[in-house]
């Protein structure tokens, strides 16, 4: 099928965006695309621009706690973030969505064929609420587009408990009239992408409700862990996915990410790209820029939770505090070598190790989505294909709703989190759940978790969906967001004025220095680092220790939880005063 993003289709022509809290343009009659089944696919490809585009697909985790970053969001800056300052309140493509459920009523169309295209958009209107669930929590359900005259214009916000109701309604009526179940591709909204989404949305409302116990809402959160599990089990027992392993323990999880074609094996849903039509991503140029990207690096804590091959942590190693980066990177879940830099990795047929000299902060480079031709790094110019839906994610969210009801048998977890290891090459405890607690995982991340299995599923969780945009929504649900505050560490350097072949290919990668007076005679390659004075880049016991990125900036997530949702833009209140203020924004 022809990519959805090449059709060409004036929209503008019969809808007109607007916010709730402006009078909308008039109303428009009816136009010819609602006559004929061209037309009203012609019309649903016009809303698959709520997905990201090629450039957002692949940056969704850049504000996250595993990540060191040139400049973090003002969201974390005490004092810097604001009601005056928010955005996010605005419903342009909701009413696109509900111009075209309102309209697609002509009975000279098959009822069938009606209900696929009303299927696919009640997906998107469910898709276009959860992104103002996570972000605003309680907000209007708007179904109907809205006359000039209309009241809910200026009505209250709906309870997150209605609108999680509504949602799901739109999901369980979009699986049921799709008619896709696969697509060539991997551009399409199939039925199994709906149950998915469903999959998605009520882990993230259960657990939001679990812990965060001042909503009262914690008796329900039971009945969506349940909703969650027979959405996740529909899609593994019925849809044909699978994890893809075709490509060897240490290249099929990142062949997912640096395909130019979709993997659609596992790829349930993907942003493509398409160099005849000029439809690229600029992931290599973000990935890999000095100063068009973030420099976003990964932080030490993080890097240590990844397994040994055999299946015990890593921090159980004896010295592990102290390790050099070579040594670090042996004998671990091979997801690590498929998502940042570690020794052996190749760009244009030659060694890379991690670039300090103009972009990591910390050691730890992130590859997954930028290829290994250096060809690509100055420019929109990558092809590959960039995941929304895994089914790797529904293996995640059946088996973390199944440990939340404590439910989770060895069975379950031998086909969700063993299959996922033992894909990334680990050996160890791939049949049979844990039984005890890892008291890293605790003392870092979780230290109110004390179920072993809970625990590993979030390692795995964490791990599995790395840098796909998921891990500040995982922090907001379980509230765990001061974790956002983590200090960014990074590799161990074990003295000032030592050269450090960082990948043991015989040539020296980085030295490290203090004062003002540059190290002398080393080879070209090797980056000279200053850690010293008034450096972001420090060490943490000044002469060694592990590498410090920028530990005079304090990250900010305040006691009173105000950071578990966005505040609505102060001239959305302005317009309608029956907007009430989320708590803390005031």
């Amino acid at each position: 099928m022809k990519k959805i993003y090449y059709i060409l289709f004036v929209l503008s022509v019969f809808v007109s965006s607007c916010t709730l809290d402006e009078e909308p343009l008039s109303s428009i009659s009816k136009n010819e695309a609602f006559k004929t089944e061209a037309g009203l696919k012609a019309y649903i490809y016009g809303c698959y621009d709520l997905f990201p585009t090629n450039d957002d697909a692949h940056r969704k985790d850049a504000m996250s706690d595993y990540g060191a970053v040139g400049s973090f969001s003002d969201f974390l800056r005490d004092g810097g973030y604001s009601a005056e300052t928010s955005s996010g309140w605005s419903w342009g493509n909701l009413r696109k969505v509900n111009y075209f459920i309102e309209n697609c009523v002509d009975e000279s169309i098959p009822e069938d064929v009606r209900n696929n295209y009303i299927g696919i958009a009640r997906f998107f209107r469910a898709y276009f609420y959860y992104d103002k669930l996570i972000r605003f929590g309680d907000v209007p359900w708007v179904d109907r587009t809205l006359s000039t005259d209309d009241e809910a214009l200026y009505g209250e916000r709906d309870s997150r408990t209605l609108v999680v109701e509504k949602m799901l309604e739109d999901l369980d009526f979009a699986y049921n009239n799709i008619k896709a179940t696969s697509s060539n591709d991997g551009s399409m909204i199939t039925k199994w992408v709906a149950y998915a989404f469903k999959s998605r949305v009520c882990l993230f409302e259960a657990s939001f409700r679990k812990y965060h116990t001042e909503l009262n809402l914690t008796d329900t959160a039971d009945d969506l862990y349940r909703k969650a599990i027979a959405a996740a089990e529909e899609v593994m027992t019925k849809s044909g996915h699978k994890l893809n392993t075709s490509n060897g323990t240490d290249l099929s999880y990142r062949t997912l990410f640096i395909s130019d074609n979709a993997v659609t094996s596992e790829v349930m849903l993907a942003v493509l790209s398409d160099k005849e039509q000029a439809v690229l991503n600029d992931a290599n140029w973000y990935w890999t820029s000095g100063t068009y990207g973030p420099r976003f690096s990964f932080i030490r804590t993080f890097v240590n939770t990844f397994l040994t091959l055999d299946g015990t942590p890593f921090t159980d190693v004896a010295g592990y505090e102290t390790m050099e980066f070579y040594d670090e990177c042996q004998n671990r879940d091979m997801r690590l070598s498929q998502v940042m830099r570690t020794p052996g990795y190749m760009r244009d047929g030659k060694p890379a190790a991690p670039n300090f000299n103009g972009y990591s902060y910390t050691g730890y480079q992130p590859i997954k989505f930028s290829l290994d031709d250096t060809y690509y790094d100055s420019g929109d110019l990558n092809t590959n294909a960039i995941p929304l839906f895994r089914y790797a994610e529904v293996l995640l969210n059946y088996a973390e709703a199944k440990a939340e009801l404590g439910e989770l048998t060895d069975a379950d977890w031998a086909k969700t989190i063993g299959a996922l290891r033992s894909r990334a090459g680990i050996t160890g405890g791939i049949n049979s759940k844990p039984t005890k607690a890892d008291p890293y995982l605790k003392a870092k991340y979780f230290p109110e978790i004390s179920d072993p299995v809970l625990l590993e599923i979030r390692r795995e969780r964490a791990i599995e969906l790395v840098l796909e945009g998921f891990r500040f929504t995982d922090l907001l649900r379980w509230k765990k967001g001061e974790l956002m505050t983590m200090e960014w560490d990074g590799m161990y350097v074990p003295a000032l004025m030592k050269p450090m072949d960082l990948d043991k290919d015989g040539t020296d990668d980085v030295i490290f220095y203090e004062g003002d007076k540059k190290p002398e005679g080393i080879a070209s390659t090797c980056a000279p680092i200053n850690v010293g004075g008034k450096n972001r880049q420090t060490l943490s016991e000044r002469t060694h220790g592990s590498l410090m990125w920028s530990v005079s900036e304090v990250r900010t997530w305040y006691e009173d939880g105000r950071q578990y949702y966005y505040p609505i833009p102060a001239l959305s209140i302005v317009k309608n005063p029956n907007l009430k203020q989320n708590p803390g924004w005031d």
